[in-house]
């Protein structure tokens, strides 16, 4: 037995000058496991973190995404335009606006009155209204109450149970009036023509007027 054997430790544990027992320490399982998490946690952090920086330098931030989405998201009206561009494309019939019921030019009748100082508008704008279908009642001079006081073109004036369709059948013929109401009964409707009058509407331009009154265009839809 060798001198630097320990006491009790002969047989395969006798030190020799080419091998010696290990006496180091069990390493405790407790901080092997807890050093695994630790790397594992540290791993993620990592990855987590580059994923966070592809995001910034691609701009593919949940806020533009969803900025984008509200921009471009898809909605009842525009697919049913998409479709009705695609009939219309294909030839197919793509259906109309609901067409618009207004008053004929022979059921409103219209007093003609003249604010200006000019003779014989009132009588020139009736006759000329008459040809267009209007039924003409009185033609003359304005009440004081309008006389020499109207700057614009014109006051549509009528009764508050007035079908607004037939004010706005009348305004075709003349651009720029203005809609009043008195304590009167009936349905008929006074234009008072004021400073600004030059002449009516061409024929042409106040049947255009009256085609869009009757098939109005439907309104873009709004992007959601």
């Amino acid at each position: 037995m060798s001198m630097l054997t320990p006491p009790g430790m002969g047989g395969k544990y006798r030190v020799t000058g080419a091998a010696y027992p290990r006496m180091s320490r069990k390493r405790s399982r407790r901080r092997i496991v807890l050093a695994v998490l630790g790397s594992v946690l540290a791993l993620a952090l990592v990855g987590y973190g580059a994923l966070q920086l592809i995001d910034v330098f691609r701009g593919d931030s949940p806020k533009r995404n969803t900025a984008a989405g509200s921009k471009d998201c898809p909605t009842t009206s525009s697919k049913a335009a998409a479709k009705g561009g695609a009939e219309a494309a294909s030839g197919a019939s793509v259906p109309a606006a609901p067409a618009v019921v207004l008053p004929e030019p022979a059921s409103i009748t219209v007093n003609v009155y003249n604010a200006t100082p000019r003779a014989g508008l009132a009588k020139a704008v009736g006759d000329e209204l008459a040809k267009r279908g209007f039924v003409i009642g009185n033609v003359g001079n304005a009440p004081a109450d309008f006389d020499k006081k109207v700057p614009g073109t014109g006051i549509l004036l009528g009764s508050p149970t007035t079908d607004k369709a037939a004010y706005s059948v009348l305004g075709t013929q003349l651009g720029g009036t203005t809609q009043q109401t008195d304590a009167r009964e009936g349905a008929d409707i006074d234009l008072i023509l004021g400073d600004a009058f030059k002449e009516l509407s061409t024929k042409e331009d106040a049947d255009k007027a009256l085609a869009v009154l009757a098939h109005p265009v439907p309104a873009p839809a709004k992007n959601c």
